[in-house]
């Protein structure tokens, strides 16, 4: 093994240790006992002359001069990842780790099946899949990218449309009967079910000829999750805003009805946001094409051109 490769080996379990937070940890995920994984994080302090993380009985942090070292050791692998990409076998050649952030109920309900096919076809690429709807700090996380439902609030990233999310105003028969309503002024006397913080007291819907109704309906239950706003309206606790991807089958089966089939509440874009660099993974390329392409069959879904920004 040479001594470029052996830097950096060193500098991928310094990583490695960093974003678990723990040496065992570290050296499970790299198949290392966690006596080699210490040998190899004392081996890169030595040679650098500073220490890199603390250890105490129960936790390891990250030093300062650590937090440099990672930035710029993330970055060199990148930048050593993209070149075996470059000069691997063909154009379609896919290889090395991507670890993504995606959003908890598309996640697993459409976007892991998207993933699993993408890594079925590329088997040199190793994902890991991470799903979180809360707002993340993207370094500390030390993802490759991050997809989220409606806007990212980190001006240092890069952000690009996937596709964008149709929601229709939706009830249990129980609540509103079969026959859905006339006008967007009817819902007012619906209890409803909001969805936090895409919802709240003031609804807008808007027809296909671009007329805008807002509704100030009653909000009698309130949440941050999906699931629990969906199972409050088909329990006929109130009408909801739904994206039309999640309540398909419902629709399809009379479980849930599209009161005003007409109207539309804002659609929302699925974006994804990665770092900028001077040149990114194929990989990472590769995979936002897959996903892409999947979204745009996807009930309730539009998909939109997305090209990575590498300057």
């Amino acid at each position: 093994m040479s001594r470029s490769l052996d830097r950096l080996t060193l500098l991928e379990t310094f990583v490695r240790i960093a974003e678990r937070g723990s040496i065992s940890a570290a050296a499970r995920d790299l198949g290392l006992s966690q006596a080699s994984a210490s040998r190899q994080l004392k081996e890169l302090e030595d040679r650098l002359g500073i220490q890199l993380v603390r250890r105490t009985t129960h936790a390891l942090a990250v030093t300062l001069a650590g937090q440099e070292l990672l930035r710029d050791a993330r970055a060199l692998l990148a930048d050593w990842s993209v070149l075996e990409e470059r000069h691997g076998a063909g154009d379609d050649f896919a290889k090395g780790p991507l670890k993504i952030v995606a959003p908890v109920a598309l996640g697993q309900r459409h976007l892991v099946d998207l993933a699993l096919d993408f890594q079925l076809r590329h088997p040199q690429v190793s994902l890991s899949w991470q799903l979180q709807d809360e707002p993340i700090r993207f370094a500390e996380v030390g993802c490759d990218c991050w997809i989220k439902i409606g806007p990212v609030p980190d001006e240092t990233l890069v952000v690009r449309p996937l596709g964008r999310v149709a929601r229709s105003l939706v009830a249990s028969p129980l609540l509103a009967g079969r026959d859905g309503l006339a006008e967007p002024a009817d819902a007012e006397a619906l209890p409803f079910v909001a969805l936090e913080p895409f919802e709240g007291g003031r609804i807008a819907l808007a027809d296909q000829g671009g007329a805008v109704q807002e509704l100030r309906p009653p909000v009698r239950f309130a949440t941050n999750n999906i699931f629990a706003l969906h199972r409050a309206a088909q329990k006929g606790a109130g009408a909801a805003i739904l994206p039309r991807w999640f309540i398909a089958d419902d629709l399809a089966t009379g479980r849930l009805i599209d009161l005003l089939p007409r109207w539309q509440a804002a659609s929302y874009a699925v974006n994804v946001a990665y770092l900028p660099a001077r040149h990114q993974p194929r990989r990472l390329a590769m995979f936002l094409e897959a996903l892409r392409k999947g979204l745009g069959e996807i009930a309730g879904m539009e998909a939109m051109p997305t090209e990575l920004d590498e300057t």
